[in-house]
């Protein structure tokens, strides 16, 4: 991204889907004092950041009591954390209701897969944290506040892409892991791995590898509004990709 192309709204939604780990941050039920914990994180399809935590942790009794949170999370790639840009998500954790609950475990796992030893544990439960607003640092002068509208995908688009993700995601892996590692070196200039893509939504993908080190996200030229846009998208940049690898 240039200098000149910088857009508040797609930095922090990939600082966002990047994320594997953040700081949260809950009220202490006895006084109120801000309680900050390091947590596990993901993203469901509308990009709303879901965390899988046991009933036994504090963080987990503040929400309930209170549930008033934040959560801060960072571009993992620099070594000084603070040369790098940061989002925080201010809003409401609550619990996923019954009915997302499989689909927040396939999000989480596909980020998280260590995790499924424990993920139907009766004393671990999914989180969410409904943003209400988010706060970007992206540098000097690179200061924004945002809304959920920047951060999230619309909610109607979002189930378009919830019922048709699992399957497209599982179909790139089985099928086309040479697209997906031109995706993350030849587009995205990373170096080689064993590159897997966890997630797909209307504005991008979800790439890590499969060793859980490296995560990355390839945002679309343009919103894909349906299903088969999504697929056609997927094509188009294989074919770049491809394309950009014979030339070079």
């Amino acid at each position: 991204m240039t200098e000149d192309a910088f857009i508040p709204a797609l930095a922090a939604r990939t600082l966002i889907r990047n994320a594997r780990h953040g700081s949260l941050a809950t009220l202490a039920t006895e006084d109120g004092t801000p309680y900050a914990s390091l947590a596990s994180v993901a993203t469901l399809p509308d990009g709303t950041p879901v965390t899988l935590i046991s009933t036994l942790a504090l963080h987990t009794r503040n929400a309930a009591a209170d549930a008033r949170a934040s959560l801060l999370v960072t571009d993992g790639t620099r070594i000084d954390p603070l040369a790098g840009a940061r989002v925080t998500l201010l809003g409401h954790l609550r619990p996923v209701e019954e009915a997302g609950v499989e689909l927040a475990r396939r999000r989480f796992l596909a980020r998280h897969p260590s995790a499924a030893g424990y993920a139907t544990f009766k004393d671990f439960a999914f989180w969410r944290l409904d943003v209400e607003r988010a706060h970007l640092v992206a540098g000097f002068g690179r200061i924004n506040a945002l809304a959920p509208a920047d951060v999230l995908v619309d909610p109607a688009l979002a189930g378009v892409f919830a019922e048709n993700e699992a399957g497209a995601v599982a179909h790139m892996n089985e099928d086309h892991r040479d697209a997906i590692a031109r995706y993350a070196t030849v587009l995205l200039g990373l170096e080689a791995g064993d590159w897997t893509m966890t997630g797909a939504d209307a504005y991008g993908i979800d790439m890590m590898t499969a060793d859980g080190v490296r995560t990355a996200r390839l945002d679309f030229p343009e919103p894909a509004t349906a299903p088969n846009a999504l697929h056609m998208t997927l094509v188009d940049l294989a074919r770049k990709a491809k394309a950009q690898a014979a030339a070079a």
